[in-house]
């Protein structure tokens, strides 16, 4: 499997004809933007961690919400969706979010290696993608998952309950990617059970916290 994260870029190419965005947080399930078409699959040297606050979207300054960013780790991949935005679509989309992402959540751009499901090696493309760094204020870092499942448990923003946040994005993982491993989502997903374990007395959780 290819494994080599790309360099940053700090301007998205606003002038481009078509561009491919990769969502592998709430864009996975709530892009809000207009795009041409999507694809499930995966960027390689980066691992998905619940190490940025949120003080908005699934949070408040006195009691951030935790949501997901990307580190460097070239023995791991990350999966979520690309969006190809074309025309007027590729402006409208970057301006939105850079407000949702950049302004709001503290993300900056990059340029990095995208490999739809089942496709192979041909089917790479590049992709935008937004990663909070450990040098924007609301980063929070490492912590236990039993840690940050309790953070998630008390914390809600404008966009809802940070536990919705986290229960969908185990879900698209279940769901799309059933034979993929992202063993830091998952056992949040088990630290949430263990304190809520009354969740899954339901036929579907997330529904709950919508």
């Amino acid at each position: 499997m290819p494994n080599n994260p790309s360099s940053a870029m700090e301007e998205p190419p606003l002038h481009q004809k078509s561009l491919w965005i990769f969502g592998y947080g709430s864009l996975v399930w709530r892009p809000d933007f207009e795009f041409t078409s999507s694809k499930v699959g995966f960027i390689p040297g980066y691992s998905r961690k619940f190490w940025q606050g949120d003080t908005f979207h699934r949070g408040s300054p006195e009691m951030p919400g935790r949501v997901v960013t990307l580190q460097e780790d070239y023995e791991e991949c990350t999966w979520g969706v690309a969006y190809e935005v074309r025309g007027d679509q590729v402006e409208s989309s970057l301006q939105y979010l850079n407000i949702r992402e950049s302004v709001l959540g503290g993300y900056i751009t990059k340029l990095v290696k995208f490999y739809p499901q089942d496709e192979g090696e041909e089917g790479a493309l590049l992709a935008l993608v937004y990663i909070a760094t450990p040098q924007n204020p609301g980063y929070l870092g490492p912590a236990s998952e039993e840690d940050i499942a309790a953070q998630i448990v008390v914390s809600s923003g404008r966009a809802g309950h940070n536990i919705e946040y986290l229960l969908r994005l185990a879900n698209f993982m279940h769901s799309y990617c059933p034979d993929a491993e992202d063993k830091h989502l998952f056992s949040i997903e088990e630290a949430l059970i263990a304190i809520l374990p009354c969740l899954y007395s339901t036929d579907d959780p997330v529904t709950v916290f919508c």
